[in-house]
């Protein structure tokens, strides 16, 4: 895997960062407003640099760059708002190389001294169209029924107008103006289409620097901007939206890049994650910049701020080629009626999402063992909470050296990477095998094997290693929530070194099924929350320990658990005295940034198999209609959207990246996208997903109530948001 570029296309970014930062400034492109929103001197510079050779050939004298290559400069011309038509542009000198015969043009568009652009609707369909950079292209490459033509735009016929972003489009009657044939048939039509495809993932990219930037803009504004005493980055109203759409803006670019690789690797979705990478950049760069100008709040509404630059040319630039919604229509019909379309030559591409062989290895080791070890009536009780445990299959699977993947070899388990820890997540989410057990274990057990005495390793981590116990985790209190600080559960320690626990502790999950729990108990009362915990193993037989069930409408058992008097041996303390909190970060080395994306993946098949056999009237079946195509295809692209998050976490975090709240970001994104599309297709799918009948509609209906939890447990939405905030974007701390 690598989300890393080239050395080359680093410094090609900086390069061109540095000249647009320069030409490209707020006040150079308010300059440019003055003249229909194009800078000819920025478009000269933009010349000089190779911009409009990049994906021209060598042999037609370009410079034979690849696809990403021209996304580099596109995003960072999204980030300085460009003025000029740079994508069509772009597209439009790789055509005319292409089609060739027109020498003369292609050299002065290389040299920025001529401009030539697109026009993306057939000519002999929609001869008066408008067309990005129509003011001051010198010529339109185009579509006309069989034929792909040039059309010349004389300047009597380039004709301003008043737009949203005063950017230099223009309609033109194309049908009326001088045209010449590049070529016709069916190779010249299949040149075209995989422009524009071109076109859209060009954009895609160009929202995504566009989006980042006026996010970031906003960030800093907050972290700055005082209200009633304090500072507005605080308030979570503000930065909990900011962490969502970093989220989003992150994935434009992702779903991009991931089209990019797939048509590389020649995968059949390869034209719809096109469709999609631009449909949801166009979206995410809207609901950007509208919370970009509420964090500025009445400035950002006057010309005199820049923000309202980013606002408007968000929205101009993909409109230009009609309602982004056609492009979710598109996806549909590409994924789910054979729609297909010419896709663009990417060139070499060093970005890789191929989880490896060694995932691939233990993804097929996974499969070999519940072929060989479980049986059908087994599987008809997994489920995906703590009731799914099966205490024979967990202690075949320790046997298999298959249940404890994630742990270091130093403490007994796998020790695989975090690649194949993703891809062994998906062959168990793909045998049904999802419960919580194994996880749950490997946390305890690292946390035994680094803080725990001798006795404790002997008497109670040899166990849980073999597989003849199992742990829960006792974090949460009533009235704490996912505050595990605000810990009011007590140890008091007697004369003879035993510890007394007394309290109560909610969220218990699977006490009624493990024999020991991972309590962080208050041993300080006078310190400071964070620093009066200690951290215990408590058996859950012992005496004194009370389990009540507490029932969800996930199909989920909880518990609430009591502890009256619990004495255990003071060789069951793990860590100092009073440093539950630092002994508890031991147990994010296995945080990986998994997410929910197998789950998303999971219910989306689900939702595929129902639509293929629900009728509807008239005949024929739902999947063939085109409102369910568009929201199955939008549960798609959240799924690529949530693997490529959890990818970069995974990437990260191998290659030690930094950490920009990654992990958060994946868990909190694919949760929140979990909910968001379970309870669309639970409405899309309905009456029928109203039953609890074996098969798609159960899986459905389980879907929708399993989502609302997974935005709760492991820390909810809200504290991950603040973290995002905080660590990914800079903002002050939102929390006490």
């Amino acid at each position: 895997m690598n989300f890393d570029l080239t050395d080359e296309q680093e410094m090609m970014r900086d390069t061109f960062a540095r000249f647009l930062d320069d030409n490209s400034s707020t006040a150079r492109v308010r300059k440019a407003l003055e003249n229909g929103g194009f800078d000819a001197e920025l478009w000269e510079g933009l010349a000089e640099l190779g911009a409009f050779a990049m994906r021209v050939s060598e042999e037609a004298g370009g410079m034979g760059l690849g696809l990403l290559d021209a996304a580099v400069l596109m995003e960072e011309a999204g980030r300085t708002l460009v003025s000029g038509p740079l994508a069509e542009a772009l597209v439009a000198t790789s055509l005319l190389a292409r089609l060739g015969g027109q020498d003369e043009l292609l050299e002065n568009a290389i040299a920025g001294a001529s401009v030539v652009t697109i026009a993306m609707h057939d000519v002999a369909e929609f001869p008066k169209q408008w067309v990005a950079g129509g003011l001051v292209a010198d010529a339109v490459v185009a579509r006309k029924g069989n034929d792909i033509v040039l059309v010349s735009v004389p300047e009597e016929a380039r004709v301003a107008e008043p737009n949203l972003a005063t950017t230099p489009i223009a309609e033109l009657d194309l049908g009326a103006l001088p045209s010449t044939v590049l070529a016709s048939g069916d190779d010249a039509l299949a040149a075209f289409a995989s422009g524009l495809e071109e076109w859209k993932l060009l954009m895609a990219v160009a929202l995504s620097g566009l989006s980042r930037a006026a996010l970031m803009m906003a960030a800093e504004y907050a972290g700055e901007r005082k209200a009633f005493g304090v500072f507005i980055g605080t308030f979570q109203a503000l930065s909990h939206p900011m962490a969502d759409l970093i989220c989003e803006i992150d994935s434009s670019k992702f779903l991009a890049w991931r089209a990019m690789r797939s048509i590389a690797d020649g995968q059949t979705e390869a034209g719809a994650q096109i469709s999609l990478s631009i449909w949801y950049a166009a979206g995410a760069a809207g609901r950007t910049v509208r919370h970009a100008v509420q964090t500025f709040g009445g400035i950002g509404l006057t010309t005199e701020h820049d923000i309202h630059l980013y606002n408007l040319r968000a929205k101009a630039w993909p409109l230009i080629a009609g309602d982004p919604e056609d492009w979710l229509a598109e996806a549909g019909r590409r994924l789910y009626a054979g729609e297909t379309t010419s896709l663009p030559d990417v060139g070499e591409l060093a970005i890789e999402f191929d989880l490896g062989e060694d995932a691939r290895a233990i993804q097929k080791e996974i499969h070999e063992f519940f072929a060989k070890n479980v049986t059908d009536e087994q599987r008809e009780k997994f489920h995906f909470s703590w009731e799914g445990h099966n205490p024979v299959i967990h202690k075949q699977l320790v046997e298999a050296n298959l249940a404890y993947l994630q742990l270091p070899k130093d403490v007994g388990g796998r020790g695989l990477d975090p690649y194949a820890v993703t891809a062994a997540r998906d062959a168990f989410e793909e045998e049904g095998w999802t419960n919580p057990v194994a996880g749950v274990a490997q946390m305890v057990a690292l946390i035994m094997y680094r803080f725990g005495t001798d006795e404790l390793k002997r008497d109670v981590l040899s166990k849980v290693m073999s597989g003849d116990a199992i742990c829960s985790l006792g974090y949460s209190e009533p009235g704490c929530g996912s505050d595990v600080f605000a810990a009011k559960c007590k140890a008091t320690q007697q004369e003879d070194g035993s510890w007394l626990i007394d309290g109560t502790k909610m969220w218990t999950s699977g006490a009624n099924l493990t024999d020991y729990v991972l309590m962080l108990c208050r041993t300080d009362p006078d310190a400071p929350k964070h620093k009066g915990l200690t951290m215990f193993i408590v058996p859950l037989k012992a005496e004194g320990v009370t389990v009540q069930a507490v029932h969800t409408f996930m199909d989920e058992r909880t518990n609430v658990t009591f502890y009256d008097n619990v004495r255990i041996p003071d060789t069951w303390r793990l860590g100092p005295i009073n440093g539950g909190g630092r002994t508890m970060a031991a147990s994010l080395e296995l945080e990986h940034g998994g997410g929910f994306a197998k789950v998303q993946r999971a219910m989306l098949e689900d939702a595929e198999e129902l639509c293929g056999e629900i009728k509807v009237t008239g005949g024929g079946k739902l999947i063939d209609t085109p409102k369910a195509q568009a929201r199955l295809a939008r549960t798609y692209a959240n799924v690529l959207a949530s693997e490529m998050i959890a990818y970069r976490a995974n990437w990260t975090q191998v290659h030690g990246k930094g950490n920009g709240a990654y992990g958060p970001m994946a868990k909190m994104f694919s949760s929140e996208l979990f909910i968001t599309d379970s309870r669309d297709l639970l409405d899309l799918t309905a009456p029928h997903s109203l039953s609890k009948r074996k098969g798609a509609a159960d899986a459905i209906n389980l879907a929708y109530r399993h989502a609302h939890g997974t935005t709760i447990y492991g820390g909810t939405s809200q504290v991950h948001r603040s973290m995002i905030a905080e660590k990914g974007l800079g903002l002050p701390r939102s929390r006490n």
